[in-house]
């Protein structure tokens, strides 16, 4: 069996539109990419190989990952939304998606497309919120889109002021549970583990 890691940048900027694992690819450099990693496990497949496309959202660990480049800002009470805030944020924490990848590996009946998400995305103004809540910090700033582009050119758009509604239709039908099924208690998750 083959677990290939990609994103869920895949699907592109879905906006408000909720996708799962049957939406199509989405436009722009992320979803190419994404598109021309998952084709490269077609030869496994062809040979007969169970292949899971793992197509992931941001990941919550206390040890790092966004969360590490994201407290220290929110900790000097830096937090805000970035551009409108209304692109979605698909997160899931460390400890579901290390247990979904080992779900995948001992359920021979999945394979194809696997959103690797947690069941109920948010925007980025709900998710600097969270944050904020779960550090005990403010979150009055914004950074606004033109300023984003300017700085960061193209990532900023796809990366950072566009996101995927995306949900974990795949895993969910399979029968995975999640430890961690809102953002706050993925957080307090993320949060309270990295002091302790």
């Amino acid at each position: 069996m083959l677990i290939n890691a990609s994103a869920v940048g895949y699907y592109g900027d879905t906006r408000s539109r909720v996708v799962d694992e049957t939406a199509p690819a989405g436009t722009g450099f992320l979803a190419r990419l994404c598109v021309d990693w998952e084709a490269a496990t077609l030869l496994a497949e062809d040979a007969g190989v169970r292949v899971v496309l793992a197509r992931t959202g941001l990941v919550l660990s206390p040890g790092g990952g966004v969360l590490g480049r994201l407290r220290p800002l929110f900790g000097l009470g830096l937090g805000g939304r970035l551009g409108g805030g209304r692109q979605y944020m698909p997160w899931i924490s460390l400890e579901d998606e290390i247990r979904a990848l080992l779900f995948a590996i001992n359920n021979d009946e999945l394979s194809g497309p696997v959103n690797f998400t947690g069941p109920a995305p948010v925007t980025n103004s709900e998710f600097t919120a969270a944050l904020g809540r779960a550090l005990n910090r403010p979150t009055p700033w914004l950074v606004p889109g033109f300023a984003l582009r300017t700085l960061l050119g193209e990532f900023a758009e796809e990366g950072l002021l566009g996101g995927q509604r995306a949900i974990p239709a795949a895993l969910e039908r399979a029968g995975f549970v999640f430890h961690h099924n809102t953002i706050g208690e993925a957080l307090a998750y993320a949060t309270t583990s990295a002091q302790g």
